[in-house]
């Protein structure tokens, strides 16, 4: 045997890639395949032009054998296979790629060839569980008598000789450390080929398994094929069942429901990629988990990751499947994405599709707006993240937007439907499991349902759509005609911040600022004139609520309900307030505004009696105290909690009391 040197720093560089490259040892398999893969879709393409290279053996394999007692572990392709200056020219030196340099010498003929990773790195994850690696490997070039073994134990040397060699490709067998025997076992390594190579092209072959009473006999154990062998995206759309895409979604995306979606897509140019996404039907269960988010990142069918987050924004995080890329660049150890342009384009493209996608079967037929619906049901208040967080995509995202209004709840609700007795329909059915879809609106539908005179776009935040619908401030807009958004998510309230114009249209709170309903300016200055004659009761009342609000003011927005609290414009709502406190953060007090109903029997009582005892201070006690209910009620109306509970059921249960008492006994005190 020849014995070499390797032509780099050996000692540095393989105690780098075997102790710190590599997070998991398993990957050395997968590194291993993907040079088998490689080596026979060279031969592939140069027979293409050299029919002889096959010499009747055109079954392109990849067979893995082992030995559990003696700790080997043997992988065998008959693909193109390498001369002694080959192996010592791709194995001898680190990072030295046979396959980049196949593909510079194809050229341009190389968009069209398969092939996979950078031989010659991915090879020396084998010395993280081999303690020996030998290869023995003869070119489809060559005949017998020159074919060449390779040796070495990852010491910095490396042996070499001429042997005789029948069969034309590569051998690479590994003997095992004593700590990793597991990687002889054929349940550990079926595992390890179905996560990893389950999509590679040729067939990865095992021993088929044998009971005991079969080795007994003597029986030979028959190579079966351990892999799929074909990556369901890579087949045409059109020759894929819906029981393949629904199986292939619940083995890959482990889930056990029925997709609400699915997208389907290849981009070529200068950005190739083949992408199979999915939406579940039903939330995930780790769907807040940040570890576990994103897609199965292949590369050319093998598989790279799973849980790519750098593939996806957050606000698309529940959307499932599979990206299998062409040309995405990979550090050495194909574990980890380089952070360069290429990502940020194939995550920009995604984004893109997934975005479109959801525009159009949001207005498209009935099946389709179905699929939709049940997307924005699961989904939609993190989908409405992005009004945020995608600022490239805040359009996209506003028009997909769904909520319910003082519209919507008035409308006839739709009933759940029976299933569908077609596979297809009943794959995406309106109402699985016989929910019903909630009839919602988006905000393109809520302009057009606009009438004149109407400026802004109205929304409420609540708690609780029941809190919404009986919220006080609805009462003037429901009199002017004006629907009204009811923003019960907490992403919308949070949204609501910064997501202040949709279509030239602003998004205005209807418990925050002034309100803009005078029907006519007549109606304006005649609130104006009632002002004047409360004189100074307001500031009576502002005195009385010891500073718990900014100031009190009379309002149009109320018609049946004696007052309200607002916010001002840029104010937090009380539901955000609640929100950053929960999160532990110092939230600036909140003075809000008490508006009062001038027509309201109650203020108009309230007031009288003001005017008619302020100078009493019996009177002025009493009147403290109704202002105090006045507030605490307004509170309870939209929802929101009393600071003092005590305070307030004391001083109702006063008033209970004086209601209740008999004149003669009242007289008596």
């Amino acid at each position: 045997m020849t014995q070499h040197v390797f032509q780099t720093e050996v000692q540095q560089l393989l105690h780098l890639m075997i102790h710190s490259l590599y997070s998991e040892r398993e990957i050395f398999l997968r590194e291993l395949i993907s040079n088998a893969s490689d080596a026979c879709d060279k031969l592939r393409f140069q027979s293409l032009t050299d029919a002889a290279l096959l010499k009747g053996d055109d079954t392109l394999r990849i067979d893995i054998a082992f030995n559990a007692e003696e700790r080997t572990l043997v992988l065998t392709d008959n693909g193109i296979g390498m001369t002694e200056a080959e192996a010592i020219e791709h194995l001898g030196t680190i990072a030295k790629s046979g396959t980049k340099a196949f593909l510079q010498n194809l050229g341009e003929k190389s968009k069209d060839a398969n092939l996979i990773g950078q031989f010659g790195v991915g090879f020396y994850s084998s010395f993280m569980v081999a303690d020996r690696v030998v290869v023995e490997s003869r070119s489809a070039t060559t005949d017998a008598d020159h074919g060449v073994r390779w040796e070495s134990t990852g010491d910095g040397n490396f042996a070499t000789e001429i042997i005789t060699r029948a069969q034309r490709g590569t051998t690479v067998t590994l003997h095992l450390k004593e700590d990793a025997k597991e990687f002889a076992e054929p349940w550990r390594l079926r595992e390890l080929i179905k996560k990893y190579s389950d999509y590679v092209a040729y067939p990865v072959r095992l021993p088929k398994w044998l009971s005991d009473e079969e080795k007994k006999k003597g029986t030979v154990a028959e190579p079966e094929q351990a892999n799929s062998g074909i990556a369901l995206w890579t087949r045409p759309k059109d020759q894929i069942t819906e029981e393949q895409y629904r199986d292939f979604y619940r083995a890959v995306c482990k889930q056990y429901d029925d997709p609400a979606t699915r997208l389907h897509f290849s981009v070529e140019g200068t950005l190739s990629f083949t992408a199979l996404l999915f939406v579940p039907g039903q939330k995930p269960t780790d769907l807040f988990d940040k570890e576990r988010r994103g897609l199965n990142l292949y590369v050319r069918r093998v598989f790279v990751m799973d849980d790519c987050k750098d593939l996806l924004p957050e606000n698309l995080r529940f959307v499932k499947g599979v990206v299998d890329s062409d040309d995405l660049p990979l550090n050495v150890s194909r574990e980890i994405l380089q952070q360069q342009g290429t990502v940020q384009k194939l995550r920009k493209q995604l984004v893109k599709r997934l975005l479109d996608h959801f525009t159009r079967i949001a207005t498209g037929d009935d099946a389709e707006r179905a699929q939709f619906a049940k997307v924005d049901r699961e989904f939609g208040h993190i989908l409405r993240e992005g009004l945020v967080s995608d600022r490239e995509n805040k359009d996209k995202i506003a028009k997909l937007a769904r909520y319910r209004s003082t519209w919507t709840i008035k409308q006839p609700q739709p009933e759940a439907k029976p299933e569908e007795k077609k596979e297809e329909e009943a794959a995406f059915s309106q109402v699985k499991n016989n929910a019903p879809v909630e009839l919602k609106t988006g905000l393109d539908d809520y302009l057009a349902r606009m009438p004149e005179g109407q400026k802004a776009i109205y929304f409420i935040t609540a708690a609780s759509l029941d809190a919404a619908k009986a919220s006080p401030h609805l009462e003037g807009f429901a009199r002017a005609g004006f629907e009204v958004l009811f923003f019960t998510d907490p992403v919308d309230d949070w949204a609501s911040e910064s997501f202040d114009e949709f279509a030239g249209k602003k998004l205005v709170h209807v418990a925050k600022g002034q309100d803009d309903l005078a029907a006519n300016p007549e109606a304006k200055e005649k609130l104006e004139e009632q002002t004047k004659s409360f004189g100074s009761f307001f500031d009576f009342c502002k005195e009385s609520l010891g500073g718990g609000v900014s100031s009190v003011r009379l309002s149009n927005r109320l018609t049946d309900s004696p007052c309200c609290l607002v916010g001002e414009e840029h104010s937090l709502t009380p539901q955000m307030e609640e929100l950053m406190k929960r999160m532990g953060q110092d939230v600036p007090k909140q003075e809000r505004i008490l508006e009062l109903n001038p027509t309201h029997p109650l203020i108009t009582r309230l007031q009288a009696l003001y005017a008619a005892g302020s100078e009493q201070a019996a009177t002025k006690e009493r009147l403290g105290t109704y202002v105090q209910v006045l507030r605490d009620q307004a509170l309870l109306a939209e929802g929101g909690r009393i600071a003092d509970p005590a305070s307030f059921a004391k001083r109702v249960q006063d008033l209970l009391l004086a209601v209740a008492t008999p004149p003669a006994a009242a007289a008596a005190h």
